[in-house]
């Protein structure tokens, strides 16, 4: 054993001279919540909602509040975003008419905007300041049809940065290996010494050999939910439930549309979920194509749910969930986490609390 101070200089590890924290090796914090301001005012302030539709005009204004905090942590090259904020955002609306110019102003505000429900759509109440008059009731209607789209699309934009690594990002990419820099610049891969090449050179595989490998990687990034719940009630009760909209929006409190035939379409938590009736049997089977707005575009699972009757006034559901991508759009890895907690939390555990079919 080396006495100390002996020790092997090539595995001790120590302090640059000049202070590099080199490839963020070591843990490296920034503080983003000034960058997050000036980021959220420059995507939500100042935006057209409607511009004469209807004899109204109707925009955002200023953000005027932005609380809490935003950071994001660099580890070995890695970013781990945290954020919790709360935000105000003033609109105005304008209505023209043969007795002139009336004016209307109301506000947006994010109670709680965090980075663990990334991968969902945050709460967006809309409100309007001064006397409920017509004319504000009809500007606060547009703008939850048409605004609050807008602004939850640029929320996400903000998410999305954050994942990235937000006021760090150029920073990062600054600090990439050079030989992949250099290949990237060139259009190809960095290359190796020919002695090197020499060495470790092998046959290029057959073309059958390339495509039954890039078969094998199809469901890479995709993760199997699979559950079983127990109800006190009849197996058509639970059907029924699970198919009408109108109880859905009793025990979710959210906007909901829900086909009941085969081919037809649904919308679950204010569009959060979307999806198509794939096969249906009253009762016994419910089959459908299954989505978050937040996962990438043309990414669908397939939840399949079967329904056991094993005695009089029992029912057992099967849940199977195929094909769920481990990562949103934003680079998100909770998506797998949050389904299955919404499943059990906001749809199963709200069924029996709401309709008595037990705990």
């Amino acid at each position: 054993m080396a006495k100390f101070g002996e020790g092997d200089a090539r595995w001790i590890v120590q302090e640059r001279p000049d202070g590099a924290n080199v490839h963020n090796w070591h843990w490296a914090e920034r503080d983003c919540l000034e960058w997050s301001r000036a980021r959220l005012s420059a995507l939500l302030a100042g935006l057209p909602v409607l511009s004469g539709e209807g004899g109204l005009t109707l925009r955002t204004t200023t953000l005027d509040k932005l609380d809490g905090e935003a950071y994001v942590n660099i580890r070995k090259g890695k970013v781990i975003p945290g954020y919790e904020l709360s935000l105000t955002l003033s609109w105005e609306a304008e209505a023209t008419s043969e007795s002139g110019v009336a004016k209307v102003t109301g506000a947006a505000e994010v109670p709680y905007l965090a980075d663990e429900n990334a991968d969902e759509d945050p709460e967006l109440r809309i409100t309007v300041r001064g006397d409920d008059s017509p004319l504000a009731r009809r500007a606060k209607d547009a703008f939850i049809a048409r605004g609050k789209p807008l602004v939850l699309e640029k929320i996400r934009e903000y998410v999305a940065t954050m994942s990235k690594g937000g006021p760090a990002k150029d920073e990062l990419d600054a600090k990439k290996i050079p030989t992949k820099a250099a290949a990237a610049a060139t259009g190809g891969t960095a290359t190796a010494p020919a002695s090197a090449v020499k060495e470790v050179a092998a046959p290029a595989p057959a073309p059958a050999a390339k495509e039954k490998k890039a078969k094998g990687k199809e469901k890479e990034g995709f993760k199997i939910i699979e559950m079983t719940e127990k109800f006190n009630c009849r197996s058509k009760d639970m059907y029924e439930i699970l198919m009408d909209e109108n109880r859905w929006k009793g025990f979710t409190q959210s906007n909901t549309r829900i086909s009941k035939e085969v081919g037809g379409q649904f919308s679950l938590f204010d569009g959060s979920i979307t999806g198509v009736n794939e096969e249906l049997q009253e009762g016994k089977l419910i089959v459908q194509k299954w989505r978050f707005g937040s996962w990438a575009d043309g990414v669908h699972s397939t939840v399949r749910m079967v329904f056991d009757e094993p005695e009089l006034g029992v029912t057992i559901i099967k849940l199977k969930q195929t094909d769920v991508p481990v990562e949103d759009r934003y680079g998100n890895s909770t998506v797998v986490e949050n389904t299955e907690r919404g499943w059990t939390e906001l749809i199963f555990q709200r069924i029996r609390a709401v309709f008595g079919f037990g705990i």
